[in-house]
């Protein structure tokens, strides 16, 4: 057990220093001063030189040589190390601080770019990483697929090949259900007015002590970009707030409440080793996702939004429950990702997915990705892009370097259909309780099946493990087809 030992306690080290590299991405994100992004850059890039000095020491090849597991948990934590170990002995020193440096830079950039409208200012430095990361994944890619190499750091065991069959097969049904509904009679209303944003930001509490998020060991902050960071015993979120569009505040809350109470429900036994967060993000975005949609989209929880939002606000130009429903699940063209109805959403990941791996492969420069987003958007969504912060500059994954990202948000929805399928039918009769705001039953269901596990065991094997079956897209398409079915009299 000694060299176990010492490999965990070291570990640990490394764990805790990631950490507050991490907290040092959030402080950047929410409060640091905008004069400060160069130093802040180069404290990024030492900060990931002694992390991957660490991560790349000779001696952890050595403990993992002489290392016995004596459990199910210890083998799954040397799994995860040597996983890690072989990954970065792969990636020069050098190049990972240098990534460091950049995307740290790059970040800076694009949100000031985003705030002008202004994509030359951002493309030279998106140039530099995306540079970066090809030759970081041809450092790591043993069969030489670029992408690939980049997609197992975000889901081990992914490819492209599988995730382009499975939105082939998506595609045509999602595209079909859009253009029955863009087509019915039945067209609901827009929520309208103004919404104060001191208002906005009481109510986004409240929805994430609602969904179990601990503000003991969180806390909620504003940013351009609303993400989730940290693990743990200190799990951070952001929202964002636009006063004439609330639903953008609220969903974005709730979906990042999602990720941060599946951080925050890890097994404390795994706290600072590395099953001590989600297992890949495509089961992190389903926790996230089924929060959002599957809970917060829902007719019996948008009765108790509707609710708190009439208590807030005063009187709704949606006059009852079932038209806010119907509101909030609004099917139209949308610019934005982040604000797509559940049933374009998946295609706007598409585009993306099939744009990076362009880039990566270098069939696409740089230089021409605006254009090229441009008409591939307008093809897919027949809306023109009117300005580059509903464009190519909407997200800000690409300027920190985070290829191979997207698809895991469709992968996330696959997961929760799958999810939502098998908690029906452990708990059924859940929406009584969510139409109360009491989620206390479907959220310690997720945590008890998925959440607690944290690394544990592999991506799909934690959807089997919960749900009995492996992972398909056929729960998620019926489920959309039946909701917006009912929701549009399709």
């Amino acid at each position: 057990m000694a060299a176990y030992d010492d490999l965990m306690a070291y570990q640990r080290t490394t764990e805790a220093l990631s950490q507050v590299a991490g907290r040092l991405g959030w402080d950047q994100e929410t409060i640091m001063p905008r004069g400060a992004a160069e130093q802040r850059s180069e404290e990024m890039g030492a900060m990931e030189e002694i992390l991957h000095a660490r991560r790349t020491d000779p001696r952890i090849g050595d403990w993992l040589a002489a290392a016995k597991p004596a459990s199910e948990d210890q083998k799954a934590q040397l799994r995860k190390i040597r996983r890690t170990y072989e990954r970065n002995t792969k990636v020069p020193a050098d190049l990972a601080a240098e990534l460091a440096r950049v995307t740290s830079r790059a970040q800076g950039v694009w949100a000031e770019a985003r705030g002008n409208e202004d994509v030359a200012a951002f493309l030279p430095i998106l140039g530099q990483v995306v540079d970066l990361r090809r030759q970081e994944a041809a450092a790591l890619a043993s069969d030489g697929n670029l992408y690939d190499a980049l997609l197992n750091d975000y889901e081990p065991g992914a490819t492209g090949v599988e995730i382009s069959e499975l939105f082939g097969r998506m595609r045509p049904r999602l595209v079909a259900l859009r253009d029955k509904i863009m087509g019915a009679s039945n067209q609901p209303d827009k929520l309208v007015g103004q919404f104060d944003a001191d208002g906005q930001a009481k109510l986004a509490e409240t929805l994430a002590l609602t969904f179990g998020y601990n503000t003991d060991r969180g806390r909620i902050d504003r940013s351009v970009h609303p993400f989730s960071s940290g693990s743990g015993l200190d799990v951070r979120i952001t929202t964002r707030v636009s006063e004439s569009d609330p639903f953008n505040c609220f969903y974005s809350t709730i979906h990042e409440v999602g990720h941060a109470t599946y951080e925050q429900n890890v097994d404390q036994a795994f706290l600072l080793t590395p099953l001590g967060g989600g297992v890949s993000m495509g089961v992190h975005e389903s926790q996230s996702r089924i929060y959002e949609n599957q809970f917060g989209r829902s007719e019996a929880f948008t009765q108790f939004l509707f609710e708190k939002m009439t208590a807030q606000f005063g009187t709704l130009s949606t006059p009852d429950p079932w038209a806010f429903y119907r509101a909030v699940n609004r099917v139209s063209p949308s610019h934005i990702r982040t604000e797509s109805d559940e049933v374009q959403y998946n295609l706007h990941v598409m585009m993306r997915f099939d744009i990076e791996q362009k880039l990566i492969s270098g069939q696409l420069d740089v230089a021409d990705l605006e254009e090229a987003w441009n008409t591939q958007f307008e093809a897919d969504f027949g809306v023109a892009v009117d300005k580059p912060s509903n464009g190519v500059l909407q997200d800000v994954h690409w300027s920190v370097g985070l290829f191979g990202y997207f698809p895991t948000y469709s992968l996330g929805n696959v997961y929760a259909g799958c999810l939502f399928e098998a908690l029906k039918a452990d708990i059924p009769g859940h929406e009584e309780a969510v139409r109360k705001g009491e989620l206390s039953a479907v959220t310690d269901w997720l945590r008890d099946k998925v959440q607690v596990h944290g690394g544990l065991y592999g991506p799909k094997e934690v959807i089997e493990r919960a749900t009995g079956s492996a992972p398909t897209e056929e729960p998620l398409l019926s489920y959309l087809e039946a909701k917006f079915t009912k929701l549009y009299d399709l």
